[in-house]
């Protein structure tokens, strides 16, 4: 058992500018739908593709069993002992209720508050090394998130908008599998703050 282990983002954006590389950094996709027009109520579908790096060679205590030899020990953590990122990636799918409020509507421009709360599971793909057997990773169920956001919608042109969101979500990975072998699971939580730029259209559908 690892105790308060620290870890980090790893966003990677100026790097991965490039057309077969826009799935590298951190990035959301999101599709919803206004299913009540007078309370300005929607249901949202989010994949959100952000990062988790447990930091190498941080002061830890350590206490468990190691071949069958107890340990409790406070080291640096050395990444062949044991490191996990989940960066391809700590990958949040949440379904969310939307809730929009227009405070400034013009021929051409429209401006609304949006505020979404949403749960999910977390479909992960984690690369890890413990007691040197290392695991490329694979894409599975790890657990759940439960997130909130509030944002700014500027829409225009009828069918264009920009949108910009403040998240904050609770991770809680309770099925992550460590070692290419399957030695152990991990479990752990987390909480994250995101702050994204969005860029989408709307589609009309029904009657107006």
């Amino acid at each position: 058992m690892l105790f308060d282990a620290v870890a980090h983002d790893k966003p990677s954006m100026y790097q991965y500018w490039h057309l077969d590389r826009l799935t590298i950094p951190q990035y959301d996709f999101t599709a919803g739908y206004f299913f009540n027009n007078k309370y300005d109520l929607g249901i949202e579908l989010g994949w959100n593709h952000l990062k988790y790096v447990v930091t190498d060679f941080q002061m830890i205590h350590v206490k468990g069993q190691v071949h069958e030899t107890p340990i409790d020990v406070v080291m640096p953590l050395d990444s062949n002992f044991f490191h996990m990122q989940h960066t391809n990636g700590n990958n949040y799918l949440i379904v969310s209720l939307v809730k929009r409020q227009t405070f400034f509507r013009s021929k051409y421009v429209q401006a609304s508050g949006i505020a979404k709360v949403g749960a999910g599971p977390m479909i992960s793909y984690t690369i890890d090394r413990i007691l040197g057997d290392y695991d490329p990773g694979y894409f599975h169920y790890h657990g759940y998130v439960l997130a909130a956001s509030l944002g700014l919608r500027v829409s225009f042109l009828k069918y264009l908008y920009i949108q910009s969101d403040m998240q904050g979500g609770y991770a809680n990975y309770t099925n992550t599998k460590l070692g290419h072998e399957h030695l152990g699971t991990a479990v752990h939580h987390f909480y994250s703050l995101q702050w994204t730029w969005e860029a989408g259209f709307i589609v009309p559908i029904g009657k107006k």
